[in-house]
């Protein structure tokens, strides 16, 4: 029943507690995701994922998104970004914050495994994108007419779409 009181504000504790090792995890071929907030926990406002990354494995190749905003927290090892033109090596501790409409890409180049905190505002639904992903990327060969659709459904949107399937998920 809606609030009549418009002067007293009603407190419901609705916060969620996932600890390091909690939440769903999708793995493959050594790259992980880790969903700590989901569209469902935050109304859509928020996705958390945690993800691994392995020595010399692609996150995502150059893309943009036009209804969301995405942040990289790295939190372990030296995770190479992509912004446009140019290239950045992101180590532990480092932020990334990247607008709607800004080409991006993301991958571990070193030898060591990374692992990011990513963010996207609003979520989206993500979880459906990397549930989506780690299915496709099972397929062998892998079926570029899925992929596309997939980022498409989910706001990813490659900047050339005849190198968005080089991703080594």
């Amino acid at each position: 029943m809606p609030n009549k009181n418009f002067h007293t504000d009603i407190l419901i504790n609705r916060g969620i507690i996932r600890r390091a090792e909690q939440g769903k995890r999708l793995s493959m071929d050594g790259v992980t995701t880790l969903f700590k907030v989901t569209s469902e926990d935050s109304n859509d406002q928020i996705g958390v994922y945690e993800i691994t990354l392995p020595p010399g494995k692609v996150g995502a190749n150059l893309h943009y998104h036009r209804f969301m905003d995405e942040t990289f927290i790295v939190t372990a090892g030296t995770l190479t970004v992509q912004l446009g033109k140019g290239e950045e090596k992101i180590a532990k501790g480092g932020v990334v914050y990247v607008p709607r409409f800004t080409p991006h890409g993301f991958r571990n180049d070193s030898d060591k495994i990374v692992r990011l905190i990513l963010i996207f505002n609003p979520a989206q639904k993500r979880e459906g994108f990397f549930e989506g992903l780690f299915e496709i990327m099972k397929e062998k060969p892998v079926d570029a007419n899925k992929f596309l659709k997939l980022y498409q459904k989910y706001d990813s949107h490659p900047v050339d779409s005849n190198s968005i399937l080089l991703i080594n998920v």
